[in-house]
């Protein structure tokens, strides 16, 4: 089972939705198949759609859902959040993440008398929580259950409840302005709302958010920290802060790693919209060779990375850019990215980039080749998928028509992050983890 979505959550001193509103419409690119929000006011009210939150909430259903704290949800697959009846009271919970043991805990489960309407996560998550006296004793036996990486909202009568995986793989951040108080998968879910980031949750720790702001309930034990590299690669926006460390400023330095092993001449340094720019701006600033764009970015677009099948993928991919002729035309092009997965897409703009008359295009990736699927996100699905597994860079560099090829050094690719290697989930780059 594959999850790839944001979460967010708000306690306020007044009416919550439309900013927690916001805070999902902030959280888009995470996931943009389905939407949710729950606000409690005596009683939980929830309203969830099928795509984007600026397109399916309308101001009277915003209107319905009163109360000072609720949570919000965007995702990829499937509608959150969800309700719960239980012994621990009646919860709303959503959640983002990948359970790599599902199907053993889906068992184990119905061998125990449970029946399921969808068998997705949230939903045995949502009954593995209800098995607890509490809600923080059911998280710390929901964890002892699963394997993979999870973060959580839980809203409930007492306020909302919010954890995150022992290991970290998948970034959780607290806000504040005055009496307001957030949690969410990126900071900039609360920026425009005037928030200040306070500090990112801590791997395995459950917080309880409420009239009083953040109260630690407990942290769940944790072997060592894994917070995904590949957030600030790719996943993460631009305008992001994570365990400290700003994405921009991340992408930035991982472009200007690229430069110095700089080794052709170009006339000018370019990225792929939106994720190669920061990597692109990097180079230039590295390398002083001159920053232009050579793709227009249709704004009506989606995330290529997102959809499920490959069709749809390539779909997006072909209706989202178009080459400025004038711009590439006689040019040697360094073209940045951040990542090359199956190689298709990359393929098509070097080629559109060659046929609007580029002399020669060089390409420079962001990451390390990608080696292995992520367990713990959307990333890939299998080796099969993956180019690098299959070619060398020299075969890869032929097969997607660029004149050169440099992917950044592991070595390089955690310098310019920041953070000690052993706090990094590197596994899509051939580094397994230990669960």
């Amino acid at each position: 089972m594959l999850e790839n979505c944001g979460i967010s959550g708000i306690y306020s001193n007044e009416n919550c939705a439309e900013n927690l509103w916001y805070s999902i419409f902030k959280l888009q690119h995470r996931g943009q198949r389905y939407c949710g929000i729950a606000t409690f006011d005596k009683e939980i009210k929830m309203i969830t759609h099928k795509g984007f939150v600026r397109h399916t909430f309308t101001p009277e259903e915003l209107n319905e859902l009163q109360g000072n704290y609720g949570i919000g949800h965007v995702s990829l697959s499937d509608r959150q959040p969800i309700i719960l009846e239980s012994k621990i009271g009646k919860f709303a919970i959503a959640f983002t993440g990948n359970i790599i043991n599902s199907e053993e805990v889906i068992k184990k489960l119905e061998n125990e008398g449970h029946s399921f309407y969808t068998k997705t996560p949230i939903e045995f998550i949502a009954k593995l929580i209800a098995q607890g006296k509490d809600f923080v004793d059911g998280i710390e036996k929901m964890n002892a259950q699963i394997k993979g990486s999870y973060t959580l909202v839980i809203l409930a009568a007492e306020g909302i409840y919010t954890v995150r995986s022992p290991y970290g793989f998948k970034p959780l951040i607290l806000c504040q302005n005055k009496d307001t108080y957030g949690v969410a998968s990126e900071s900039r879910a609360f920026t425009m709302l005037g928030m200040e980031i306070v500090r990112d949750v801590e791997p395995g720790e459950i917080i309880l958010i409420d009239q009083k702001g953040f109260q630690t309930k407990k942290i769940l034990a944790s072997k060592r920290k894994a917070y995904c590299a590949f957030e600030w690669a790719y996943t993460a926006s631009r305008d992001s802060v994570i365990e400290g460390i700003s994405v921009a400023t991340a992408r930035n330095n991982l472009g200007a790693m690229l430069a110095k092993r700089n080794d052709v001449s170009a006339d000018l340094v370019s990225g792929v919209p939106f994720s190669g720019i920061g990597y692109a701006l990097g180079y230039h600033q590295e390398s002083k060779i001159p920053y232009d764009e050579v793709f227009l970015y249709d704004r009506f677009a989606s995330r290529s990375y997102t959809p499920l099948e490959q069709k749809e993928r390539d779909e997006e991919a072909k209706i989202k850019l178009s080459v400025l002729k004038e711009t590439v035309k006689d040019k040697r092009i360094i073209l940045c990215d951040d990542s090359i997965v199956r190689g298709t897409q990359i393929m098509k703009k070097i080629k559109d980039l060659k046929s609007a008359g580029a002399k020669e295009v060089h390409l420079r990736i962001g990451c390390p080749p990608l080696l292995a699927p992520c367990r713990y996100d959307i990333s890939t699905r299998s080796y099969e998928e993956l180019i690098a597994k299959k070619y060398s860079i020299k075969e890869i560099t032929k097969l997607i028509g660029a004149d050169s090829l440099i992917y950044n050094t592991i070595e390089d690719f955690v310098k310019a992050i920041g953070l000690p290697e052993n706090e990094l989930c590197l596994e899509c780059f051939g580094k397994l983890i230990q669960l």
